[in-house]
């Protein structure tokens, strides 16, 4: 292998498929649902102190890759703030009027993006790869200073949709 997480940073579409937190077969059922994409095995477990639902776990030893019960996650994106490793993502594929998707991510930088402001959409190498509507844009004090960004986009877009570039 001469792509992933070890050779340039970002996870290959192999490593996402086979880490028990990404949907099986990169299908995300059509409702808000946490996308894992952690495929390192590090000492870690915040978003499953997180989950209210249970649907994701870690385990024993602390350094398993987390698990996701799909059926279990409601989508309600407490994760997406608690993992330090910026790796997990809410994808919503029922979309304002049943059009668009709507991925929500973590957002680290100064100022939050307002709702309503288009955006560029990048992939996970920082590439962009079309445009979106910022949907959500939220920073409360439980989230520990992460934001929370959530984008409009194409539905075609949402497996690769992963941040924003502003214009």
């Amino acid at each position: 292998m001469t792509k992933g997480q070890a050779f340039d940073g970002v996870a290959s579409w192999e490593e996402l498929e086979a880490s028990p937190g990404y949907p099986p077969g990169g299908k995300v059922p059509g409702r808000r649902v946490a996308v894992i994409e952690c495929v390192q095995e590090i000492p870690c477990n915040p978003c499953e102190t997180a989950c209210k639902q249970g649907a994701i776990t870690v385990g024993t030893p602390i350094t398993s890759l987390p698990s996701l019960d799909v059926d279990k996650c409601t989508g309600c994106g407490l994760c997406v703030a608690k993992c330090p490793g910026l790796a997990i993502f809410v994808v919503d594929l029922t979309g304002e009027d049943g059009k668009g998707a709507v991925v929500e991510f973590p957002y680290e930088y100064q100022p939050l993006p307002e709702v309503g402001e288009g955006v560029f959409v990048v992939n996970r190498q920082g590439e962009v790869i079309g445009e979106g509507i910022v949907k959500k844009s939220v920073r409360p004090k439980a989230y520990d200073k992460t934001g929370v960004v959530g984008v409009e986009v194409s539905p075609s877009l949402a497996a690769e949709a992963r941040s924003i570039k502003r214009r």
